[in-house]
């Protein structure tokens, strides 16, 4: 019996129609597999679009959640609370920032961020007109301010005036960035690997380069680690694998690995010149549950070396999707650093995701041509073999011939 129509049927009556969700009502997950209402199960390599980096049903992690509950759930902005100031210090020795100010969403990260940004230009030289330079094809998320820096011009076309002044510049095209600035600029925004926009790297040249034009106009520095950060690259947060540190730094997704959280991080020097009581706040960020989930988070990474996981099982990760992109005319290349990847196609996926999640295989595009993996952290050499197991028959009924 099929107990998820009846159930998708009620969703659709009752839940505002902005996403065009799989025919699939998720129960439960254990590890690296996620279970239906039906109980068919199914190898995540989603992982909540980056969230669970640390898999399913981790007994540490629930424990913690479970103990914090019976104990405070919340008490605002207006008081301290300890597992804040412990998860706080905990993120600021992975991340190399000074100054913390946790969070809902990534995009409320981004949003406090950019008003961060141009609250220390205003500080700096006391205009009223300040803007922002940010990447087309860059995804920032989809509240206001996060909508204005994201660089494609679709999300933003029926919403009218944005309210932050934004130019776009092109990834990882220095001259691009060096025309757009001026006496205006507060901040350049970017993710050190583009996640919508299709599992794109910065380069080395570029993300120095736009660290030195931050530099000499006496902007700030920007980087959007909420998909690429947390260890997917391979490193605590992306930049660190380029020894590019910014002015300002947002992060969510697996910061919680599953509680809504975020933060947004800057320099002592930026904080020092910038949002003060009364400029910025939230009534839920920083609240005792949440940041008892980054505190568990935080240490299970130490414990549990994920860090240093990723390192080892990245290349075999590559290795195996290089040998698809051998096999298959319709696969152009592989793009991506870390546990963060994607197979660039000649044609739309969506048939092909859909496909492989009626053969139990989990995964989202990122762009109309682009199968992205971004797996759960955790995931061994036989959870990529299983993977391939199911996507390389899956393309190969998709093209109709291998090469």
């Amino acid at each position: 019996m099929d107990v998820m129509k009846p159930m998708i049927e009620e969703a659709e009556k009752d839940l505002l129609h902005t996403y065009n969700r799989y025919q699939i009502v998720l129960d439960h997950g254990d590890g690296v597999y996620l279970y239906d209402a039906n109980g068919k199960k199914y190898l995540d390599f989603c992982a909540g679009i980056a969230v669970f980096a640390l898999g399913y049903n981790n007994r540490e992690y629930n424990d913690a959640l479970k103990a914090q509950i019976d104990k405070l759930l919340h008490t605002s902005n207006y008081f301290y609370n300890e597992p804040a100031i412990r998860a706080a210090h905990l993120l600021k020795e992975v991340s190399g920032m000074d100054r913390v100010f946790f969070t809902n969403s990534g995009a409320e990260s981004i949003e406090g961020a950019l008003k961060a940004a141009i609250k220390y230009a205003y500080t700096k030289d006391g205009g009223q007109h300040h803007e922002i330079i940010a990447m087309e094809h860059s995804f920032h998320g989809r509240t206001y301010g996060a909508l204005s820096v994201t660089g494609n011009a679709h999300y933003r076309e029926a919403f009218g005036t944005m309210p932050c002044d934004v130019k776009f510049a092109t990834f990882n095209d220095l001259d691009s960035v060096k025309a757009l600035v001026s006496e205006q600029t507060a901040g350049i925004i970017l993710e050190p690997v583009q996640g919508e926009g299709g599992l794109t790297p910065a380069t080395f040249e570029f993300l120095e380069g736009c660290r030195k034009i931050c530099d000499d106009a006496g902007c700030l520095l920007i980087l959007d680690e909420v998909q690429c950060g947390m260890g997917r690259t391979g490193s605590w947060y992306a930049w660190q694998r380029y020894g590019v540190k910014p002015d300002i730094m947002a992060t969510a997704k697996a910061l919680g690995c599953g509680v809504p959280v975020g933060a947004f991080l800057l320099t002592e020097e930026v904080a020092q010149h910038s949002l003060v009581p009364g400029d910025h706040g939230t009534t839920y960020g920083g609240n005792p549950f949440a940041t008892v989930a980054v505190a568990k988070v935080l240490e299970l990474y130490r414990k549990d070396h994920i860090i240093e996981h990723v390192t080892k099982i990245t290349p075999y990760f590559e290795e195996k999707l290089d040998g698809i992109v051998a096999k298959y005319d319709c696969v152009a290349e592989r793009r991506g650093a870390g546990l963060m990847q994607g197979l660039y196609f000649d044609r739309p996926v969506g048939a092909l995701i859909t496909d492989m999640m009626d053969h139990g295989l989990i995964t989202i595009n990122a762009g109309s041509n682009i199968l992205r993996f971004v797996p759960p952290l955790i995931i061994t050499k036989e959870n990529i073999d299983e993977m391939i197991s199911i996507l390389d028959p899956a393309i190969e009924r998709f093209s109709g011939s291998p090469r």
